[in-house]
């Protein structure tokens, strides 16, 4: 079975590639794409693969854009970590809708329902049937069972570790090719993790991938202003970090939809 990836998270494409071989030993990854524009070069010069594993936010915006400028007529299973475009998966040729953090039942899950299509001969690929309309109706159930990560150990001097909860770490971001965490109280820690590994286990609702050099709480932010070039500039409660944190134009639709939903959240 040749199959295309498109993440642009390592950490993401990492796991996902596990789980397939581990689920689907014969599978063969023909590409792992990044951004919409690698999506519509690759699929415009070589044959349609047999199966799609497609994140929908790309460094570059939203894969659905790529349906605007090619057909990809193979079936497409979507991986995200937000459950608002489920519906909007379903209008393309999508058998299933995977919210990360993805495990080995889903991806078997998945293959299962593919495997049930090519059995029946069905040609409702991308139409919605009655089962997944109740799966659809279960998506918010099962979002707040998904395991993200809720404390953390962080190793100190002395052989000593600091319980950190979630909601007392303010952002991280990278300082001499190493990951600190900046806490409610100002202090700084160094954690083991990459930030790809934090973006991939931490609530997407808490915490935002401004670039890759800053994962940051809704918190965290001071003021934004409005740079150029239609990006945004991120202005942090912490004097220490005086860098600007650019989010680019591409993201800056995502990041409003993100800071205005964690917002209507909280009250």
């Amino acid at each position: 079975m040749k199959t295309v990836i498109i993440e642009d998270e390592k950490a993401a494409v990492r796991n996902l590639t596990s789980l397939l071989y581990e689920v689907k030993p014969e599978a063969e990854i023909d590409a792992v794409l990044d951004s919409i524009g690698s999506t519509i070069e690759w699929f415009g010069s070589h044959p349609m693969p047999d199966l799609v594993f497609m994140d929908i936010h790309l460094a570059d915006g939203s894969a659905f854009e790529i349906f605007e400028h090619i057909s990809i007529t193979c079936p497409i299973i979507f991986t995200t970590a937000y459950d608002e475009y489920a519906l909007r998966a379903f209008k393309v040729n999508s058998i299933d809708y995977l919210l990360k953090p993805i495990g080995k039942e889903d991806i078997e899950h998945s293959f299962e329902k593919l495997n049930n299509l090519n059995a029946s001969g069905s040609s409702s690929v991308g139409k919605q049937s009655s089962q997944d309309m109740e799966w659809l109706q279960l998506i918010h159930s099962l979002k707040k069972q998904e395991n993200y990560k809720t404390h953390f150990l962080i190793p100190l001097k002395g052989d000593k570790l600091l319980p950190v909860s979630v909601d007392m770490i303010q952002l991280f971001y990278i300082k001499d090719c190493q990951v600190k965490a900046v806490l409610t109280d100002g202090t700084e820690h160094y954690f083991p993790q990459t930030l790809d590994e934090l973006a991939e286990c931490l609530n997407p609702a808490l915490f935002f991938r401004a670039n890759r050099q800053y994962l940051i709480s809704r918190e965290a932010i001071k003021d934004i202003d409005l740079w150029f070039n239609s990006r945004l500039s991120i202005n942090l409660r912490y004097p220490s970090i005086s860098e600007k944190i650019l989010v680019s134009k591409a993201r800056v639709a995502e990041f409003k939809e993100w800071f205005a939903r964690k917002k209507c959240n909280k009250q």
